[in-house]
């Protein structure tokens, strides 16, 4: 879905900035830029729907609006049917859009309104909202947005689909579900976190032509990590033995869970950990080498039988099935105490919510409900701003803090990745025990927490691509487990 698409990705005035720089630095003519994005994003509607003869295109009052003039003429240069509404007075139209308008005119076009009868169409073209929009869509253009949605037809986002947060990928009130979205200049952030990819579809992009100076001395807001960063691995040496490789301690596990911890024993095990230990209930220690006996499984009744384990460990991963109870709390102390690297999940986030600790040696993995807890907010808040949740758990509690989800966000405080790998088959039981070993496995081999934190997310979310390929609904854990050697060994 997003092959040969940029890495860097931009907030909405950053873009703006690129914009400026484009027209009064470098001489680009706005109105060129924007005849460029009508083209471009006409060209990718013919490639997408190339049976497509009829166009209907729904145009805003800004720049956003201007660029749907532009290809609404373009369209009908081509030879194709295009009808255009315009959701503004014209009085409020200006600039380059303005011109764009009067264009379109003088090329014969006409301009529905908000409640005239949308004529027929093939395809339509979302020209709404654009990037700047920072508060909820209401009245006249909620409903044309509602309209976009209940058409059944497909739709061609202009830029971001309207509605959509661009830093954030939050919905703001309503948004077009878009089956493309082309994007100009510099990508957008929320594209790709949140709703942006289940609202944007697939993502294309054009630069317009711009001098590749324009981004000069920019620093992007996030930048976009695929499977192509797994190749950062290497390859081992001909001389490696597993003492090359670290050793994991996986620790939790509590009545009735001990599945949790096999799966991110296991998962550490595939990425490539030389070994990989288990401390769990003592009644589960026995069962876990039945399913896979390369996993050295310990019972612990408490925190003084963690001491042998924690002297021959590397990194440690807490937080599987470790529950909330005192048996838990005790162990993950003692965990605190060691001082060694560690990778936090699960209930081990929900007790570190409880009694925060700062540390940089860490990587914390919550999904929105365990960051809503660690923040001491609601899901829905951290759902609004996903790199920015992240941000601020990464402030209160150091390290590095890896945000679940749609478009997963890692922060480590100097820098935001976004992942755009994985699909809604993730959404199941186990997904993120799975990712805590890998994780772990990872910081074992001697990536540092950051690195591990990106790679890791990267290898879970191209095995669970790669599993889902029969189908997403009813992916398991475990068929995520059984495509990392593959996905680890590029």
């Amino acid at each position: 879905m997003y092959r040969s698409l940029p890495a860097e990705l931009y907030t909405a005035a950053q873009v703006r900035e690129l914009d400026r720089r484009a027209v009064h630095d470098h001489g680009v003519p706005g109105y060129t830029l924007m005849v460029r994005a009508g083209q471009a994003a006409l060209d990718a509607l013919r490639a997408r729907w190339p049976d497509a003869r009829r166009l209907g295109v729904l145009c805003g009052p800004g720049n956003n609006g201007g660029d749907g003039y532009v290809i609404a003429r373009l369209a009908r240069a081509a030879g194709l049917d295009a009808w255009l509404l315009e959701a503004a007075d014209p009085a409020r139209i200006k600039g380059d859009a303005a011109r764009a308008r009067s264009d379109w005119m003088k090329a014969g076009g006409t301009c529905l309104t908000g409640g005239d009868a949308w004529p027929a169409a093939d395809v339509l073209v979302d020209a709404l909202l654009g990037t700047g929009l920072d508060r909820d869509v209401e009245g006249p253009m909620a409903g044309l947005i509602d309209g976009i949605n209940a058409a059944g037809l497909p739709v061609l986002a202009v830029d971001i689909p309207s509605g959509l947060h661009a830093d954030t990928g939050a919905i703001m009130g309503r948004a077009v579900h878009a089956e493309l979205t082309v994007s100009f200049i510099g990508l957008k952030t929320g594209l790709f976190t949140g709703e942006g990819p289940a609202r944007c579809g697939r993502v294309s992009f054009d630069a317009l032509a711009v001098p590749p100076e324009v981004c000069g001395g920019l620093t992007p807001a996030a930048r976009r990590l695929d499977a192509a960063c797994i190749g950062r691995l290497g390859r081992r040496g001909r001389s490696a033995h597993k003492g090359d490789f670290g050793h994991v301690l996986v620790v939790g596990g509590d009545r009735g869970m001990p599945g949790a911890v096999r799966m991110a024993g296991e998962a550490a095990a595939r990425s490539g950990a030389g070994l990989v230990s288990v401390a769990t209930r003592p009644d589960h220690a026995a069962l876990l080498p039945m399913s896979r006996p390369e996993l050295m499984a310990h019972g612990v009744a408490g925190p003084g039988d963690l001491s042998p384990l924690l002297a021959r460990a590397t990194v440690l991963a807490a937080g599987p099935g470790l529950g909330r109870g005192d048996w838990g709390r005790d162990l993950l102390g003692r965990l605190l105490e060691s001082g060694l690297p560690m990778v936090v999940d699960a209930d081990a986030l929900n007790l570190l919510a409880a009694e925060p600790v700062h540390r940089e040696n860490w990587v914390l993995t919550p999904h929105p409900g365990e960051a809503a807890c660690l923040l001491g907010c609601d899901a829905a808040a951290v759902q609004a701003d996903r790199p920015g949740a992240a941000l601020r758990i990464r402030q209160s509690y150091g390290g590095v803090c890896v945000l679940k989800g749609a478009g997963t966000v890692i922060c480590d405080g100097q820098g935001v990745a976004i992942c755009t790998g994985g699909n809604p088959g993730m959404a199941s039981g186990g997904m993120g025990d799975v990712l805590t070993g890998v994780i772990a496995g990872l910081i074992a081999q001697g990536f540092p927490p950051w690195e591990a934190a990106r790679l890791g997310v990267c290898i879970h979310a191209q095995a669970a691509d790669r599993a889902a390929g029969p189908g997403e609904r009813g992916l398991l854990a475990l068929d995520v487990i059984a495509e990392l050697r593959a996905v680890v060994n590029p």
